[in-house]
């Protein structure tokens, strides 16, 4: 037989959905595991989104929509955008896709050739490198470390850039670190994309799961120059709780979305008809079931935050937003836990994860050893259980 596509075989699983998996694996064997594996809110969907989705069903709306999204979706994120970010944009430069995920990878598809260069900020989620090497190009990882809150400079990015560099992509604010750039480290950001003619992706997923006050700003609200270059590629899986309705989003130029949307119209084309009509709903309804669930994960950061450092051997950074928290266990390379020699995260993700019952995300995945990715998407009860469970881990 000759041999698959030697892009599709250099694909590596996604290592957040094979830590969930083996999770769910454990749990439905009769285990007593905690998972603070899947970026995936523990609430459920608002009852207004679900109402929307059965009338939806009950009417009969359940035909092959436009390719793009339908315009009552298109126009619901224009009008979210406004009036959230302050970017304006028409209903012909918003392409709905099958999640935020799915964006990404079209958007990529659509701007690489093989040997483009991707300039990548470290730590990343981890389909970002997949989804770029998917589409012929070649992740520049440039590692933000903890020192700096792991954001990088501008003069980092000025320095990666080289003749065939095509595009920079980053995650803000982010998931794995749950950090948050501001207006003036952004614009820095954006003078060198400027000055070097480089796309931006803007995933901005997270953008209404913000704490202590702090404050977002879009990429594409900073200047028109900008606006004109970059991609936001957002979605309703976090911030209403949808993670599995799968709705994601783009703004961009209208020139990019109608090559995006060219693409997805011999792909996949549109997402189901009925989560995109509860999409509406989400992105035009009352908004108060957003902001009480950002308090609840404030308050779950808060004590995972104290609970992580105040364990000796492990730390973490006080994340700004999203849910998720790195944990650092530098101090615990070359001990022994759970008969394991800690060599690396990954040793101590499996060793937790078989002795202490209690999953974890290994950040090798996301371009940084060392560090691990928990999840406080989960109930204030679960959080207690794992944090507890981790202390005697450690502690062994």
């Amino acid at each position: 037989m000759k041999e698959i596509s030697r892009i599709a075989a250099g694909v590596q699983a996604s290592t957040t959905l094979k830590v969930d998996a083996l999770f769910k694996q454990m749990k439905a064997d009769g285990k007593d595991v905690v998972g603070f594996g899947a970026g995936e809110p523990d609430f459920d969907t608002p009852d207004n989104i679900k109402e929307a989705a059965y009338k939806a069903i009950r009417d009969g709306q359940t035909k092959y929509t436009p390719f793009n999204g339908i315009p009552a979706l298109r126009q619901a994120v224009v009008d979210r955008l406004q009036a959230d970010c302050g970017v304006s944009y028409t209903p012909n430069q918003i392409i709905v896709a099958s999640g935020a995920k799915h964006n990404i990878y079209v958007a990529l598809q659509v701007l690489l050739d093989p040997g483009d260069e991707v300039i990548l900020p470290a730590p990343y989620w981890v389909t970002y490198a997949e989804a770029i090497r998917m589409a012929g190009g070649v992740p520049i990882v440039i590692v933000a470390p903890e020192s700096a809150d792991f954001k990088i400079t501008a003069s980092q990015l000025d320095a990666a850039v080289t003749a065939k560099t095509k595009l920079f992509i980053f995650n803000n604010p982010s998931n794995p670190t749950g950090m948050l750039y501001n207006e003036d480290e952004l614009r820095a950001l954006a003078d060198v994309c400027i000055k070097h003619d480089l796309y931006v992706l803007s995933d901005e997923i997270y953008y209404k799961l913000l704490y202590d006050d702090k404050k977002f700003t879009s990429f594409a609200s900073l200047s028109d120059d900008i606006k004109e270059r970059t991609i936001i590629v957002n979605g309703v899986s976090k911030t209403y709780a949808m993670t599995g309705w799968r709705i994601g989003y783009t703004a961009s130029s209208a020139k990019l979305a109608e090559v995006m949307g060219n693409y997805l119209s011999h792909a996949t084309s549109a997402p189901s008809t009925i989560s995109q009509i509860a999409a509406v709903e989400a992105l035009n309804g009352p908004q108060d079931g957003v902001e009480e669930m950002r308090k609840v994960f404030e308050a779950r950061r808060d004590y995972i935050y104290e609970r992580i450092n105040a364990i000796p051997g492990i730390s973490c950074r006080k994340p700004d937003g999203a849910f998720y928290v790195m944990m650092n266990i530098e101090k615990l390379i070359g001990k022994t836990l759970g008969g394991v020699e800690i060599k690396n995260s990954d040793d101590f993700s499996l060793s937790f994860l078989e002795n202490g019952l209690v999953a974890l995300v290994s950040c090798a995945g996301f371009g940084i050893d060392n560090f691990l990715r928990l999840t406080y998407a989960a109930s204030m009860e679960t959080i207690k259980e794992g944090m507890d469970r981790l202390e005697r881990f450690v502690g062994r």
